[in-house]
């Protein structure tokens, strides 16, 4: 009986860890850095969709 309790928490206890672990890691990763710092080409689109060249 108290290794089946043993074996179900120890399991809980090492999917905790690895979980706390992925998080750690991908909290650490950062944003992924462009190549060429100045690569855009173009502003982004306005939030009414329409571009100010054909604006009225």
């Amino acid at each position: 009986m108290l290794r089946r309790i043993f074996a179900r928490y120890s399991r809980g206890f090492g999917a905790a860890v690895i979980a706390v672990a992925a998080l750690v890691t991908a909290a650490n990763a950062g944003p992924a850095r462009a190549a060429e710092p100045h690569s855009a080409t173009h502003a982004p689109a306005p939030l009414g969709g329409i571009s100010p060249t054909l604006a009225p």
